[in-house]
């Protein structure tokens, strides 16, 4: 299955090394990579983790990684004809992740893959849509005083953090004293793995209707 992920940070980083390296990896082909590029004002970095201390290493991992695997990671504008063209005629993906991406996605971008578009957002099982949708969840989840997130994959819509909902991770507990940063780091790992886990089902789900067709 043709795979393109819109990821950044912690979670980009590591939601792409599952999918290159991971008990996943054979079954899928990472056919493009977009990345935050946080010196440009349209991934909206006032309002995100960019806005928080990080290192130039930390801006460019997801860029990196994909690199080292032959992919050139795309840092521009996804709502733009450069980037119609190259999505739609080169990377065709069937399935497409966001894990930490400063751009939303229109209609044109996320109705394209057959096998659906997805996000990852932090969150707490509070009903759905969260009322931790935004740009900046761990800020507000920490704002409220919670003591811990889930992860939410849904899919991705017009709206906001407002795609039908396809499962929740189980609860991530915070450390004392953690920041913004320390969450980010923390909880991708465990993000990556949810991931991987629900992407296996889906390809399992499309296996077995195209054999049952």
């Amino acid at each position: 299955m043709r795979v393109a992920v819109f990821g950044s940070f912690y979670r980009g980083f590591h939601v792409l090394s599952e999918l290159l390296k991971g008990p996943l990896a054979p079954r899928i082909e990472v056919v493009g990579v977009a990345t935050d590029d946080p010196r440009v004002g349209f991934v909206s970095r006032e309002r995100r983790v960019w806005s928080y201390p990080h290192s130039a290493d930390e801006e460019a991992m997801v860029a990196r990684l994909a690199a080292a695997h032959g992919l050139p990671a795309y840092r521009g504008r996804v709502k733009s004809e450069e980037f119609y063209r190259l999505y739609e005629r080169e990377w065709r993906p069937e399935l497409c992740i966001a894990a930490t991406f400063g751009q939303q996605f229109d209609a044109r971008l996320h109705r394209f893959p057959r096998h659906g578009f997805y996000n990852l957002h932090p969150c707490v099982d509070d009903g759905w849509p969260s009322a931790y949708a935004g740009p900046n969840p761990f800020q507000a989840l920490l704002d409220d005083g919670a003591d811990h997130a889930v992860i939410a994959l849904h899919e991705v819509d017009d709206g906001f953090d407002t795609g039908r909902l396809v499962a929740l991770s189980d609860k991530i507990y915070f450390p004392p004293a953690a920041s913004v940063v320390d969450l980010h780091k923390s909880t991708s790992p465990l993000a990556a793995k949810f991931l991987a886990q629900q992407v296996a089902r889906l390809i399992d789900a499309a296996q077995a209707r195209h054999a049952a067709a």
